[in-house]
């Protein structure tokens, strides 16, 4: 906290110097170096509504503005002080100044007349006294009224006299008796002249009439009257009756009373009433303006002859003046980091009424975090009592009050508006702890997929938020490579097309920073997820859909209705809706044969299998997905239908080659025939025995067969499951065959492979 000091420097400075007149060089009692000086911030604060005076911030010297009437500014006050105040800050002082306006004399005495008349009986005994009407000088001291005199004359003299304040008055004083018959009238000048250099004069004529006889002169029952009016008082409130008697009777005893050498502000207050003496108030009665009034009432009775008195009236005061609080300086805004004991404002609390009622105390509002610390002259200072917010409070109005102890107590309110400044103390903070988003696969680049947005309590520069991506990566890539983000709004674009089937989401973390110094930050992490679309078509995986790898499937002759006959499997790389498949017959050699199972694309019989069915069989089988649109895949399968193991059977091969290949593939089989019944001829004949027990055996075995059992079968679907992620399934086959020597190497070749499943049989069917 910087230091402060509040005392008062005092100057003296004549009235009626001209504007730009030096007062004094503030250097001196500062004991502040012009350069010093400089460097601060200097203020003169008048402590009156005027400002009379200036400062030269550059030589210290303290001028005049214009000129000063010292009776204009303060009238009869003495002594006449005008107090301004210099506020130094960096670091932050106070000093009263306190500047005496001395008299000069500039101003003449004056009469309240120009003729004053008096009626004055013969017979009046010498050394009557007649007091004077005083001559009115507005200056003070030796510059007002020191004396009067009288034109020379026979009958009067002048005698001069001092007031209890120190103000001259003269008085007639009768030196020779009257006569009227020889001087009914005399005309006199009175002078009043005051003790400035060089004297200044003023005049007023006195008429004098000679009365006829009264003998008697009015008297009052008191020389003097003390009377105490509170201030304040309303009009017509009485203050003192006042009362003289005389000892004459009729026209010659009646008395009216009046003023008699009173000021005017005397006459702007009060009333005296010339029938009762009844003195009342008709104007104002401050005590701040005057605590104290003297007035000569006179009492004349109808011959001419007069009395005088003086009432001395003392004002009391009463509290009827608030408290006045002054802003000298103020801090403002403030810095919300500012540290406690900080000072905000330098003011202080006057009262212009007197004793209690002129102490005053000050506070402020509660529930603020500031503090008043009182110092010297009722100055005070306004603290920081414990840190500041602007987040919670970004302005405070901070109300002072100023209190007296009069009764009633008299209160004033000031109220000071403080602003507080904002610091980088609070990091930008997102909506959100955590952000997702989606995006459709395949999409465009550049597209914009979602937004973050960070907010931050601080103002201007230090909430301004700018957003960033922060490293990382995505798979084997930088994440700045899929994503990017706009630094002013926080939107998020993605950079490039992606597919579902290779990345199903990714992650990238936002930084938002403010442009505060330093910068303040905070992240916030994004998840993408890729949304899938049906733009993969289903896969079949068995059979195998190629020229170079033909398929064919058995079915026996004699098969009943829901014959499993294979089973067509295919997968979908897309996932969800898209990726649930469903299967359909949409071709077949023999419609209403075969049916294919919509969920699992069992081929099975839909009727029992007979001699007048083709030997070949071809199906196309749909496979479809359920997404939008769907996407669908055909799958054509081959299917013989064999009688029986001693049918000659050759696995038929589907090469759409036209018609020269169907001439060669019947030659071929036309070949094997032959050489089938040359062979078979040439073993019955020797085995006729073995072939009749073989023929016993045939037949059970074919029973069996015929039972679609041991029969030539296609895929055992609840031994052989096959799933759609591993392959297709395995087959077995049994077939029953008679070899014979010479037959050509392809049968050998093709019949061969029929062997050891025809062997394990055999072995079986024996025991």
């Amino acid at each position: 906290m910087c230091g402060t000091i509040c005392k008062t420097i005092h100057y003296s400075m004549p009235e009626e110097k001209k504007s730009g007149s030096l007062v004094a060089n503030v250097l001196k009692d500062l004991k502040v170096d012009v350069k010093e000086l400089s460097a601060h911030t200097v203020q003169l604060v008048s402590k009156s509504s005027r400002q009379h005076f200036q400062l030269d911030t550059h030589s210290g010297n303290m001028i005049i503005n214009d000129k000063i009437d010292r009776e204009a500014l303060c009238g009869q006050t003495d002594p006449c002080i005008l107090l301004s105040e210099i506020v130094l800050k960096n670091p932050l002082q106070l000093y009263r100044i306190e500047v005496q306006i001395e008299d000069v004399n500039d101003n003449s005495p004056q009469f309240s007349q120009n003729q004053f008349l008096f009626e004055i009986p013969e017979q009046t005994r010498t050394n009557t006294r007649f007091p004077l009407d005083r001559a009115q000088d507005p200056d003070k001291g030796e510059n007002a009224v020191q004396n009067y005199t009288l034109s020379p004359n026979g009958h009067f003299r002048l005698d001069v006299q001092s007031h209890s304040d120190g103000n001259k008055y003269a008085e007639l004083v009768l030196e020779k008796p009257l006569d009227r018959e020889v001087d009914s009238q005399l005309f006199l000048i009175l002078s009043a002249v005051d003790g400035g250099i060089p004297k200044r004069t003023g005049t007023t004529q006195i008429i004098i009439h000679v009365l006829d006889t009264n003998d008697n002169a009015p008297q009052f029952q008191q020389s003097q009257y003390h009377v105490k009016l509170p201030e304040n008082s309303p009009q017509d409130t009485l203050v003192t009756k006042v009362e003289a008697t005389d000892g004459d009777i009729g026209f010659n005893a009646h008395i009216t009373y009046s003023f008699s050498q009173v000021a005017e502000n005397v006459l702007r207050s009060f009333k005296l009433n010339k029938d009762t003496g009844e003195l009342t108030v008709t104007g104002r009665i401050d005590y701040e303006g005057n605590s104290h009034y003297e007035m000569n009432i006179r009492a004349t009775d109808a011959g001419g002859l007069s009395d005088y008195c003086k009432v001395i009236v003392e004002v009391e005061d009463r509290n009827d003046n608030v408290p006045e609080v002054t802003i000298s300086s103020i801090t403002t805004p403030l810095p919300e980091d500012s540290p406690p004991d900080t000072v905000v404002a330098l003011f202080s609390v006057t009262d212009q009424d007197s004793g209690e009622n002129g102490r005053t105390a000050c506070t402020i509002n509660t529930n603020l975090p500031f503090a008043l610390k009182a110092i010297e002259n009722n100055c005070y200072h306004l603290l920081i009592q414990r840190r500041l917010d602007r987040e919670k409070d970004s302005g405070y109005n901070i109300t002072i009050k100023a209190t007296d102890r009069g009764s009633p107590r008299l209160t004033s309110t000031r109220i000071i508006k403080v602003h507080v400044s904002d610091i980088n103390d609070n990091p930008p903070v997102f909506q959100r702890s955590s952000y997702e988003m989606h995006l459709w696969e395949n999409n465009i680049p550049g597209l914009l997929i979602g937004s973050v947005h960070a907010a931050d309590l601080d103002t201007e520069q230090n909430a301004k938020v700018t957003y960033s991506l922060l490293p990382g990566k995505v798979g084997d890539g930088p994440a700045s490579s899929y994503i990017s983000i706009n630094s002013e709004t926080g939107y998020l674009y993605v950079l490039r097309s992606l597919d579902y089937e290779e990345i199903k989401e990714f992650q990238a973390t936002v930084r938002a920073s403010d442009s505060g110094s330093p910068p303040l930050s905070s992240e916030v992490n994004v998840r993408v997820l890729i949304v899938d679309e049906n733009d993969n078509a289903p896969f079949i995986l068995y059979p195998l859909q190629n020229s170079t790898s033909p398929s064919n499937d058995l079915v026996p002759r004699g098969s009943e209705t829901g014959y499993l006959v294979t089973k067509v499997v295919a997968v979908d790389r897309d996932t969800g809706q898209n990726s649930w498949l469903s299967y359909e017959l949409l071709k077949a050699t023999e419609p209403g044969l075969f049916t294919v199972g919509a969920q699992n694309g069992e081929v099975k019989t839909m009727r029992p299998v007979n001699k007048r069915d083709t030997f070949k069989q071809k199906l196309v089988v749909v496979v479809r997905d359920h997404g939008h649109p769907a996407r669908s895949t055909s799958a054509t399968l081959s299917i013989l239908l064999v009688e029986g193991f001693s049918d000659p059977y050759m696995k038929i091969m589907e090469i759409p080659k036209g018609e020269v290949v169907e001439e060669e593939d019947r030659s071929l089989t036309m070949y094997l025939i032959i050489c089938l019944a040359a062979i078979s001829f040439m073993f019955l004949v020797s085995v006729v025995v073995f072939i009749g027990i073989k023929i016993q055996k045939q037949r059970k075995f074919m029973g069996n067969y015929n039972s679609a059992i041991n029969f030539p079968v296609g895929p055992n679907f609840q031994d052989n499951h096959v799933d759609s992620s591993t392959g297709p399934p395995s087959q077995a086959y049994n077939y029953e065959v008679c070899l014979a020597a010479g037959s050509g190497t392809n049968e050998f070749k093709f019949l061969r492979s029929l062997l050891p499943s025809l062997a394990a049989e055999e072995k079986k069917s024996l025991g």
